[in-house]
């Protein structure tokens, strides 16, 4: 199973194509919506998302609300567009460089230099138009799609915001349906009231400063099975292909999977979780301070995975930069942005993850449709059973 995307964010519109998912999956078109709707909230957030109001078309693939197995388009348009009409124009356009609205001076932290000087662009305005976040409106409603495989099976997915700026939570251990019910009534998606309220105020700060703030989130998904993934080859470990998932996302520079980081500073009897048999639950885990892999493959303890979001890029204090026609030192151009968007990363994360556990999921079951997969999976839940 792949997709791919197209699109800028401030073209008409962006499109993902989903190939080789199953058929007979029942898609609620509500719940793909709803996911986008999460990903435009937070506080922090800039005017893009007051302007977009994202729903998702879902425009092949799907039938009677059913998955055909044929590949699935989705189309989310952007309502910006009328604003960017002439300057996002496919066609060759009369005009100076205002009109055209061409960037010269590279934001430091974008992808706007590299992006310049790798494909030969004397208007930086091709780099960051894909280069930006906004292609993860696409990401998350694959990702959307994919959870619903995973619901299928009884597979559940949350997030939480564990850090922005230097305030962190206070760790609870909640169930998970109780973390998604708190989490979806916080501005910042904690469950900590009061370092919710110091985020809030770090925010504003930064906003009234000119400057942004990041901060790390933590996706866990609870009812994954045990054996997702494989040790035999690099690339077919899932951890790995997990952490390679959350790296691509925009302004994400780190992962960890577990207790990740702490680590290195344990004894290993403080890093390794015990076995552990019962008639009921079969063999499990005394912990899970591995975040439910092992070898690269799943424990069938829960996910545990942490992403590191960096300030966001583009700050209205702007940074020294270059121009890149004279060679002189300028301060760099700005583009609407926001302050901070770490609630809304989480968001992104969280579907991310949940497309490669999906991913991985039918490498390991199989089927073109949904029974066959059910079928296999059943079959392979007996086998674990009588071990």
């Amino acid at each position: 199973m792949r997709y791919l995307t197209a699109g800028e964010t401030h073209g008409p519109q962006l499109t993902a194509i989903i190939e080789g998912f199953p058929s007979n999956v029942t898609i609620d078109f509500e719940k793909v919506n709803f996911q986008l709707g999460r990903r435009q909230k937070g506080h922090g957030r800039g005017r893009r998302m007051q302007i977009e109001k994202d729903t998702a078309s879902i425009v092949g693939g799907v039938r009677h609300g059913k998955t055909t197995g044929a590949p699935i388009a989705l189309v989310v348009e952007n309502n910006d567009w009328k604003h960017w009409t002439s300057v996002m124009n496919i066609e060759p356009i009369e005009g100076n460089d205002e009109s055209k609205r061409r960037v010269n001076r590279p934001r430091p932290g974008h992808a706007d230099l590299n992006g310049g000087l790798k494909y030969n662009q004397k208007d930086l305005r091709n780099i960051l138009e894909r280069s930006s976040a906004r292609e993860t409106t696409m990401r998350v409603a694959t990702g959307a799609v994919a959870r619903q495989l995973l619901e299928a099976f009884g597979i559940k997915v949350a997030v939480q915001v564990i850090r922005i700026g230097d305030v962190e939570v206070k760790r609870q251990d909640l169930a998970i349906d109780e973390l998604i019910r708190i989490t979806e009534e916080s501005p910042v998606r904690v469950v900590d009231k009061e370092a919710e309220a110091l985020m809030i105020a770090a925010i504003d700060a930064a906003k009234e400063d000119g400057d942004t703030l990041g901060g790390i989130v933590e996706c866990i998904i609870e009812g994954v099975p045990v054996g997702l993934g494989s040790h035999v080859q690099w690339d077919r470990k899932l951890d790995g292909r997990i952490a390679q998932a959350v790296l691509s996302i925009q302004a994400f520079k780190g992962c960890e999977i577990g207790i990740g980081f702490e680590a290195a500073k344990l004894r290993g009897s403080k890093v390794h979780d015990e076995i552990m048999h019962s008639e009921e639950l079969g063999f499990y885990r005394a912990s899970n301070r591995a975040g439910g892999f092992e070898g690269g493959m799943t424990t069938g303890e829960p996910i545990v995975v942490r992403g590191v979001m960096k300030p966001i890029s583009t700050l209205y204090k702007a940074l020294q930069s270059v121009d890149i026609d004279t060679k002189e030192p300028f301060t760099a151009q700005v583009e609407r942005s926001d302050t901070c968007a770490v609630p809304a990363a989480g968001v992104i994360m969280e579907n991310i993850v949940a497309w490669e556990v999906a991913n991985a999921f039918l490498d390991k079951f199989g089927g073109d449709s949904l029974e066959e997969i059910r079928s296999n999976y059943n079959s392979y839940l007996e086998q674990i059973k009588n071990y």
